[in-house]
């Protein structure tokens, strides 16, 4: 049975890391609103153009144009269910969506809150840094390199931190989150959709914690 859901939580939430787990573990398709915009940017569809030429005028796509990106998405797969990404960010995109879905004859199955500690979060991210060859995620306090500088992995020396990745620009991203995305949670929780986990804890209780949503979810339907 197809099952749809929107993850909400703010950035560095660990919403892209749960989301690939889904895809792996139940078939579910990720929609990340920067990832199709990317896309139709360069599919040269007609859809495709219209994107293009907001985007190089350095113009907001519209919400309009994105649930065209999503109809696009849903009418062309036939994938055990997607998982929302990303979108919707304000309570317009969220009545929009609810609208295209039953429309289409789907439904948003879950709605998952990734609950964080805004304190714990700025840690978490500030001391974070990446392996530039293997990807492999380090921490300064959790999980620092065996050998400074160098990836445990692949023994490459080319670590990195994202430059956003500061406390300065993480409290102004979370600013923006808490201003215009966490309306959603009252919005999805007056609606009986809403579902919350520790998006916190370690990654492996995180994934459980979604599956025990999502079958008491598919049980319950």
């Amino acid at each position: 049975m197809a099952i749809n859901i929107i993850l909400l939580g703010p950035p560095g939430a660990g919403k892209g890391t749960q989301a690939r787990r889904l895809e792996e573990g139940r078939g579910l398709v990720q929609l990340s609103t920067g990832d199709m915009l990317r896309a139709a940017r360069s599919s040269g569809t007609e859809m495709g153009k219209r994107v293009a030429e907001v985007m190089d005028k350095g113009q907001l796509v519209t919400d309009e144009i994105v649930i065209g990106l999503i109809r696009e998405k849903l009418e062309g797969g036939d994938a055990a269910g997607f998982i929302f990404d990303g979108f919707p960010r304000t309570l317009p995109q969220a009545d929009a969506l609810g609208k295209l879905m039953e429309g289409m004859g789907r439904k948003i199955d879950a709605v998952i809150e990734m609950r964080v500690d805004d304190e714990a979060l700025v840690a978490r991210i500030t001391g974070r840094y990446t392996c530039g060859n293997c990807g492999e995620v380090y921490h300064d306090d959790t999980k620092p390199t065996k050998v400074a500088g160098v990836c445990d992995v692949c023994g490459s020396t080319d670590l990195r931190r994202r430059a956003d990745d500061n406390e300065e620009s993480l409290k102004t991203r979370l600013l923006e989150y808490y201003k215009k995305t966490s309306p959603l949670i009252g919005y999805y929780y007056a609606l009986h959709m809403l579902s919350t986990v520790d998006g916190l804890a370690e990654m492996d209780e995180v994934s459980a914690a979604i599956t025990a949503v999502l079958d008491k979810r598919a049980s319950n339907s």
